[in-house]
């Protein structure tokens, strides 16, 4: 696939020296060209074609297609307000394509709510996790689907058997737990991302979709997170990773889908991209450039002008014509329409 990457000039900071030690260095630049793999010919678990959903006059997504096989790792990348969000929410149930259809194991199918996703075996684990931190584990990873024991109006929640499936399942995924009464809101963002997780797979998960789930963690957290996203492509899963971090996301993709302002602005394998390319494509080229520019006049100024001269650059971008902004840039927040 031809990148648009091609026609967009190099930014300035590119060739800049590293403060990292060269091999480090190297190997950061090298991700994602490492352990290239062809394209599979299986047939997609969960796929999208040409979805558009617009919010009145507001384009939230225009024409973007999407797919994710068994044993893969799709990241969807972009921006604050590139439309990821939007994206999931109709791949979960939650909203309904005003154009395209959805497709699961290549048969068309219409999702009618969340419920009817997570039936289906697509399960979203949301940025805000949808734990309740004054709940205990076992609760937590039960909530809606309890188990019971007792005969009729006698039926209790089985504690001894939701603390051993709990135990059991998030010691799968590396974290071990002191005790299945303990309180989620004791827990790190890590293990309550991880409890999230096996919480949707112990329920019959096919599809996992991640949204944005390292953003609010530090490194060993995030470490947690994407080790475990390794254990479930392993597992045959299908993981759709949604993240803005390039990092996060070049070690553990088996495919690139990057979104700019509601559009598809790139789809690649793994090994067809590197981290500049990513980073270009998700934040656009020309702003990068210009941005890169007038930091520099910034940086290089008289300390008795920064000011005038930031003030400068702000009312440039205030008064852009409306024209001269891409389609869909006035969503709010990926996609949502705007509060008044």
């Amino acid at each position: 696939m031809t990148s648009p990457n091609d026609r967009i000039p190099p930014i300035p900071h590119d060739n800049a020296p590293f403060t990292m030690p060269a091999e480090t260095a190297e190997r950061i630049a090298e991700y994602g060209r490492q352990g290239a793999r062809p394209a599979s010919s299986t047939t997609p678990v969960l796929e999208a074609r040409d979805i558009s959903k617009y919010f009145g006059r507001v384009i939230a997504l225009e024409q973007v297609s999407l797919s994710v096989r068994p044993g893969e790792v799709n990241c969807l990348l972009g921006d604050n307000g590139a439309g990821k969000s939007t994206l999931i929410k109709t791949l979960s149930g939650v909203h309904r394509p005003d154009e395209g259809s959805l497709y699961m194991d290549g048969e068309p199918v219409v999702l009618q709510s969340p419920r009817d996703a997570l039936d289906r075996g697509i399960a979203t684990v949301y940025q805000d996790l949808a734990v309740l931190p004054l709940m205990s584990i076992s609760r937590n990873f039960f909530v809606g689907s309890e188990p019971t024991t007792g005969i009729g109006p006698f039926r209790t929640f089985d504690v001894a058997r939701a603390g051993r499936i709990a135990t059991e399942q998030m010691l799968e995924i590396g974290i071990k737990v002191r005790d299945p009464g303990q309180l989620v809101g004791t827990l790190s963002g890590g293990e309550r991302q991880t409890l999230a997780i096996a919480r949707a797979e112990y329920f019959g998960a096919r599809v996992l979709i991640l949204d944005e789930p390292t953003s609010a963690l530090g490194v060993k957290e995030a470490a947690i997170v994407l080790r475990h996203v390794i254990r479930a492509r392993s597992k045959g899963l299908a993981v759709i990773f949604i993240t803005h971090n390039v990092q996060h996301a070049l070690p553990i993709a088996d495919r690139f889908t990057i979104l700019a302002h509601g559009r598809l602005a790139g789809e690649f394998l793994r090994g067809e991209v590197g981290q500049d390319e990513l980073l270009r494509l998700m934040g656009g080229g020309s702003e990068l450039t210009e941005l890169a520019r007038e930091l520099d006049e910034l940086m290089g100024a008289d300390t008795s002008t920064v000011e005038a001269a930031a003030m400068a650059a702000d009312d440039a971008v205030d008064t852009t014509a409306p024209d001269e902004q891409l389609p869909g840039a006035a969503a709010a927040s990926d996609g949502q329409p705007p509060v008044s």
